[in-house]
């Protein structure tokens, strides 16, 4: 039995995995983000913490012979999170997140110090990454940034609580903008130029390699026996693969989580900063991945769900898949950039907008507005990344794929077929899961396949072109305007 914990940002998921690929038991628990000024994104450590301690109570009261039997566990998590620990191993604020956009200016300072970087960690400085964020507390809060003792992944500061070992793998570890990508070490130049030494960083592992032991305090509070491996596990995209079994060149993933990714596999090392594609260290030695970015996607729909006052994200899905074509076609336009935006713009300072409202636009409109928003800006990533799969088939995974709607909107925009699997609602938690089941000696083959097919979003139209054209000469003149 193997135990998968995926740390997101409005939740932590844990699935307990059998050796017959079974589900035996989940848990959930909601977590909350605070934004105390514009741009700004944080949460408190020690909430994840508590999360951590219901979920895993749950699973230990509800399914107490499985969890006896756990033999490893896996951790995923949000990327990017800067948490910074004193001496005593505690937190010395809230951690800064991945969709945080403060530290633009701090972006081109590091640009400036280390012109390489983009070869080396295989991405462009963006504010959403690790070493910007600590690069801004150097400058912004130097009293809460002499004492850093020790710099983790959100994640990673579970494992810490679980183990007592600070330890990343390399796919998290890519997304920090610290690590040389192709070596899979720390680059030393950036390190320096964050003002830091290797020493404040956590171990180095592969995420399907052992990287600790749970303590026995923990492993007595939830039955479990002794020496439980913990795996090095992944960032969230990366564990989203694993559990799909996205593992091969050519194989790839759309997400439609807080965020939107494409996920791409490659065979080796393939960085396009240009094009703001990140190209990062897979879950597994030797394998590479390049992902585009989109920071507002199911995240978007509750958002818009919240605006029109629609009772819950499935009654507005409802309202939405009762307009007629006409409607659709005359909707608003809209650019998900609530949170900024990385692919293709790297803006962080970029801002969702409506465009085209009238008053016979009502909550419909506005929701339909947002799933096909949404979709335009991942067709922006897929062209960035040069096209999708060679097979033209990519699964769907992540929160918004319950919506059969917005799954058909994206295979006509993309303009490939999409799968729909069980499981892909909690692809990360299942991807830990699987990765502490190779940490414990599982074969990749056995371990990593891909599930079974539930339902085909295959392309059937194509009379979105016009209205992405206009989706896409519409940001570069509001980018002037505000």
């Amino acid at each position: 039995m193997y135990l998968g914990l995926d740390l997101g940002t409005s939740a932590l998921k844990a699935v307990l995995l059998a050796p017959d690929h079974s589900v035996a038991g989940q848990a959930s628990a909601s977590l909350a983000i605070a934004q105390p000024r514009p741009l700004w994104s944080e949460q408190n450590p020690a909430d994840w913490e508590a999360a951590l301690f219901a979920v895993c109570d749950e699973l230990a009261a509800a399914h107490p012979g499985e969890m006896a039997r756990v033999r490893a566990i896996g951790l995923a998590g949000q990327m990017h999170g800067a948490v910074v620990l004193d001496a005593a191993r505690r937190p010395l604020r809230p951690a800064i997140l991945w969709n945080d956009g403060r530290s633009h200016a701090e972006c081109a300072a590091l640009d400036a110090a280390v012109p390489d970087a983009p070869a080396i960690t295989g991405n462009r400085a963006m504010p959403g990454f690790t070493a910007p964020k600590l690069l801004w507390l150097a400058r912004h809060e130097p009293e809460v940034f002499a004492q850093i003792h020790l710099v983790l992944l959100p994640k990673d500061f579970l494992r810490l609580r679980l183990s007592g070992e600070a330890v990343t793998d390399m796919s998290d570890a890519s997304g920090m903008f610290l690590l040389d990508v192709a070596a899979r070490a720390w680059s030393a130049p950036l390190v320096a130029a964050c003002s830091l030494t290797p020493a404040q960083l956590p171990r180095l592992v592969e995420g399907s390699a052992p990287a600790a032991t749970l303590l026995p305090q923990m492993a007595r509070r939830w039955g479990m026996g002794e020496g439980v491996i913990l795996a090095g596990g992944a960032g969230d995209n990366a564990a989203c693969a694993i559990g799909m079994g996205v593992v091969r060149p050519g194989d790839g993933f759309v997400s439609l989580g807080t965020s939107g990714v494409i996920f791409r596999v490659t065979d080796g090392f393939q960085p396009n900063a240009a094009a703001c594609i990140h190209a990062f260290c897979h879950a597994l030695p030797g394998t590479w991945h390049q992902m585009a970015v989109i920071l507002s996607a199911a995240s978007a729909l509750r958002w818009v769900t919240r605006l029109t006052g629609s009772a819950d994200e499935a009654s507005l899905l409802a309202q939405v898949a009762l307009l007629p074509p006409e409607a659709r076609a005359t909707a608003p336009l809209f650019l998900p950039y609530l949170s900024g935006e990385r692919t293709p713009h790297n803006d962080a300072e970029a801002t969702g907008a409506f465009l085209g409202l009238t008053h016979a636009h009502g909550a419909a409109a506005l929701g339909y507005a947002v799933l096909e928003g949404v979709a335009f800006a991942l067709r922006d990533g897929l062209l960035a990344l040069g096209g999708g799969a060679p097979g033209g088939r990519f699964i769907l995974v992540g929160g918004g794929t319950r919506s059969p709607l917005w799954c058909q909107l994206l295979a006509d925009i993309l303009g490939m077929t999409l799968i729909f699997s069980e499981g892909g609602e909690n692809a990360g938690a299942l991807g830990a899961a699987r990765l502490a089941w190779l940490a414990d000696g599982g074969a990749l083959d056995s371990v990593c396949r891909q599930p079974a097919a539930q339902h085909v979003f295959t392309p059937a139209s194509t009379g979105w072109a016009p209205r992405y054209a206009s989706f896409r000469a519409v940001y570069p003149k509001l980018n002037r305007l505000v």
